[in-house]
C-alpha cells in the first residue's frame, strides 16, 4: 500500500518571501532524495507556497483529486495559520507540522523567517478547528530527526488509511463459548467506518467445492504447501487445506475485504474435516490477516500493526496463555497454527493440533528478538489500543505456533488485560511500531494504552529527540 502526501509549504507576507521560497525548494529536494511520493502546489500558487485563500481552495481540490493520505505543511517562514487550518479541516487526513531552524539575525538585527514562531500560532489555530496534527520539532533538513520524522509520519498515514478502509470477512458467527470475542458491528461502522462482511459456513463450503473443481488452482496451492511446510497429514486432508485457502481468498475478493476472521471450531471442522490454521497461515503470509475464533477486534488489530510497519512485515495472532516457568516476566504466546511462515525460525509443519482431533494445524516456533504486542478492543462505547514492546526468549517446547516473550513487568500487563477492555488475544509483529501506533490513535478516535510507563519516551521520539 503506497502513501501519497500533499505538500503545502506556507509563508506570511511580512517576512522574507524569497527566503521562504528558498527553503521550500530545499525541502522538496530532500523529499525527492528520500523517495517520498508527494503532490506539489507549484502549478497553483505563483511562488509554490500556501498563503492565499483562492489558492487554498484550488489546492484542496487538487489534493482530494489525487487522493492524498496526509498533509505536510512546512513553515518556510512564519506561515499563514488560518489557511493551514482551513486546508487541514477540509482534507481530514493526518497533518504534519514542521519548520526549519531559523538562521542567525543579520548584522542589522533583521530576522528573515521566524518559522518557529509561526508553528506556535498554527498549532493553536488547528486546535480551534479541532484538527489533530503531528508535530516534528524545529530542526534542520540535514538532521537525522527530519528523515525519521517523515518516515514515521508516512507510517502513521498508512495506518490511518488502512484502518478507515477496513472491511472484515467474517466467516461464521463466534463460537458459543467465546463471549469474550463478541463485538458491536453497528458501533464499529458508526464510529470508525469499519464494515463487516458476514459469510455463513455453507457459503464457504460452496466456494471450497469450486476450488476443488479447478484442479490447476488446487494443485498450485498444494505445491506451495509442499514447498514451504513439512507435511504430516494425508493427501486428501492437504487438498482440503488448499481448497479452504482458495475459498477464503475468493470470498475476500468478492466482498472487498482486507482482513478476515473465522469461527475455527467446532462446527467448521465437522463440515470440512480440517482445522483452518494452515490455510490461515498461508493467507497471513500473503498479507491477508485472518484471526481465529471470529475475533473481529483481533483482525482489526492485525490490520493496524501491519500498516504501521508499512506492510513490509507479517503479524501473528496469538493467545496470552501461561507464565514462563523460570522467568517472572515471561509469558507464552501460542495458537494452533495461523502464524505466517516468515514469522517463524524454522520450516513449519502442517499437522494435528494439541486440543482437537482434526488435522490442519501448524507447528513451529517464532523468531526471537524485539517485537511489538498490540490489542485493539472496546466495550461500553469506548475503544483503546493496548500496546508495548517485548522480546522473544528461550523456553520449553510446546505444540502449535508459539514463542515465549519477556516484558518489563508482566504483572502490570496481566492486570491491564484482565481489567480490560482486553481479552486473551493479541497480535505481535517483529518490529517496534509503538510510536507509529501511538501517534495514529489521535486520528482514529482511539485511546492509546501503553502497558509500560514509557509515554514520555514515545512522545520524545515522535517530536524528534
Amino acid at each position: 500500500m503506497s502513501v501519497k502526501i500533499g505538500f503545502a509549504p506556507t509563508r506570511r507576507s511580512i517576512f522574507s518571501a524569497p527566503a521562504a521560497v528558498e527553503y521550500a525548494g530545499y525541502t522538496r529536494e530532500k523529499l525527492n532524495e528520500m523517495g517520498v511520493d508527494y503532490v506539489d502546489i507549484t502549478d497553483i500558487s505563483e511562488d509554490g507556497l500556501l498563503h492565499d485563500d483562492g489558492d487554498r481552495e484550488k489546492i484542496a481540490q487538487k489534493f482530494k483529486a489525487a487522493g492524498v493520505d496526509g498533509l505536510f505543511v512546512p513553515h518556510t517562514n512564519f506561515g499563514t495559520e488560518y489557511e493551514v487550518a482551513r486546508l487541514a479541516k477540509e482534507l481530514n487526513v493526518p497533518v504534519l507540522l514542521w519548520g526549519p531552524r531559523d538562521e542567525r539575525p543579520d548584522k542589522n538585527g533583521v530576522r528573515l523567517r521566524d518559522s518557529q514562531c509561526g508553528l506556535f500560532a498554527t498549532g493553536k489555530v488547528l486546535r480551534r478547528f479541532q484538527v489533530p496534527f503531528t508535530y516534528l520539532c524545529n530542526c534542520n533538513l540535514s538532521d537525522e530527526a527530519f528523515e525519521r520524522g517523515i518516515r514515521l509520519f508516512l507510517a502513521v498515514c498508512n495506518t490511518v488509511k488502512a484502518f478507515r478502509r477496513t472491511r472484515i470477512l467474517q466467516i461464521g458467527p463466534r463460537p458459543f463459548d467465546f463471549w469474550s470475542t463478541m463485538c458491536n458491528e453497528g458501533e464499529l461502522l458508526e464510529k470508525f467506518n469499519i464494515q463487516l462482511a458476514p459469510v455463513p459456513i455453507a457459503e464457504l463450503t460452496q466456494e471450497m467445492k469450486k476450488v476443488k473443481a479447478d484442479r490447476e488452482q488446487l494443485a498450485s496451492i498444494v505445491a506451495y504447501c509442499r514447498e514451504n511446510f513439512k507435511i504430516s497429514v494425508s493427501d486428501t486432508e492437504l487438498e482440503n487445506v488448499a481448497a479452504l485457502k482458495g475459498a477464503i481468498s475468493a470470498l475476500a475478493k468478492k466482498y472487498g475485504c482486507n482482513a478476515g476472521c473465522i469461527q475455527c471450531w467446532n462446527a467448521l471442522q465437522d463440515e470440512i474435516g480440517i482445522m483452518p490454521c494452515a490455510a490461515n497461515s498461508i493467507l497471513n503470509e500473503e498479507g491477508f490477516p485472518v484471526a481465529c475464533e471470529t475475533d473481529i477486534h483481533g483482525a482489526i488489530t492485525s490490520v493496524l500493526v501491519e500498516a504501521a510497519a508499512m506492510n513490509a512485515r507479517r503479524s501473528f495472532f496469538a493467545d496470552w496463555t501461561v507464565r514462563h516457568p523460570d522467568n517472572e516476566n515471561g509469558e507464552l504466546l501460542q495458537h494452533c497454527g495461523p502464524w505466517p511462515k516468515s514469522c517463524l525460525n524454522c520450516k513449519p509443519e502442517i499437522c494435528y493440533p494439541l486440543a482437537f482431533d482434526y488435522p490442519g494445524a501448524v507447528a513451529g516456533e517464532a523468531k526471537h528478538g524485539g517485537m511489538t504486542l498490540c490489542r485493539f478492543d472496546g466495550d461500553n462505547g469506548k475503544y483503546s489500543l493496548l500496546l508495548g514492546n517485548a522480546k522473544g526468549i528461550d523456553g520449553p517446547y510446546t505444540k502449535g505456533t508459539y514463542v515465549w516473550v519477556e516484558v518489563k513487568n508482566w504483572k502490570r500487563l496481566e492486570a491491564k488485560i484482565v481489567e480490560g477492555p482486553y481479552i486473551h488475544h493479541c497480535v505481535g509483529i517483529h518490529e517496534d511500531v509503538v510510536p507509529v501506533l501511538y501517534e495514529a490513535c489521535k486520528y482514529l478516535g482511539i485511546t492509546p494504552d501503553l502497558y509500560d510507563p514509557v509515554e514520555e519516551e514515545v512522545k520524545a521520539y515522535i517530536r524528534g529527540e
